[in-house]
């Protein structure tokens, strides 16, 4: 398995890459965000550790790019500041995992394997079906390049159906996953947040993305209708 480490302080990408390879990985390393999206661009890589804080290009920033450019190549993060701040950055910009300074090497590799178990999969951080775009980090929604207003639960509503585009979701479904269990209402609300998600998202545009299936539920066309 081949490694990316891009990490500023030497020692430390040193002692990662000799720790690594004592495991058996090939390890190539950068000491900034800009040497390190050169080698992620030129090689193919099982794997990747990025330093939060990096000169020329921040690791969030280098993630965030090598997601937008369709790259999905597990991605750990190391961060100098704990925190769900900076953590919640982490992840938002497309990390898989993160491990806070000062971290265990045993624990470093652990996560490794776990990641490289998944693989290349998906996981884009902004929902999209066709050029209707749902960012769940910013609570933005986009039809092309104009923003839709939505409310929190419309938004949850939306965000649930990308994450099914092309699947047909019953009401009940849609009930337990936006509302929860104990939801004891008019089970037609479904169908009033459907109206309005039309509303909002279909009709404005001359779109017909999110359909009725008859008998059976919602579907939300991944082409974005």
């Amino acid at each position: 398995m081949r490694l990316l480490v891009v990490e500023d302080d030497k020692h430390l990408a040193s002692a990662l890459k000799r720790g690594l390879e004592g495991e058996g990985y090939a390890v190539d390393v950068a000491l900034d965000g800009i040497e390190g999206e050169w080698l992620a661009q030129e090689n193919e890589y099982d794997a990747m550790v990025l330093d939060v804080m990096l000169p020329g290009l921040s690791g969030d920033e280098l993630c965030t790019r090598r997601r937008e450019a369709g790259d999905w190549t597990p991605i750990l993060m190391l961060t100098a500041r704990s925190g769900p701040r900076q953590e919640s950055r982490a992840l938002d910009s497309g990390a898989d995992d993160f491990l806070a300074k000062p971290f265990s090497f045993m624990v470093l590799v652990a996560r490794l394997r776990a990641l490289t178990r998944r693989g290349r999969q998906e996981r884009p951080s902004v929902l999209a079906a066709g050029d209707l775009r749902l960012d769940p980090a910013s609570h933005r929604v986009w039809r092309g390049d104009t923003p839709v207003e939505l409310t929190p639960r419309q938004f949850s509503m939306l965000e649930f159906l990308l994450r099914r585009a092309g699947e047909v979701v019953s009401k009940a479904t849609i009930l337990s996953h936006v509302w929860d269990f104990s939801f004891d209402g008019d089970p037609n609300i479904v169908e009033v947040y459907v109206r309005q998600l039309r509303q909002r998202i279909d009709h404005p545009f001359g779109r017909a993305s999110l359909q009725t299936v008859r008998l059976v539920g919602y579907r939300l066309d991944p082409d974005g209708g």
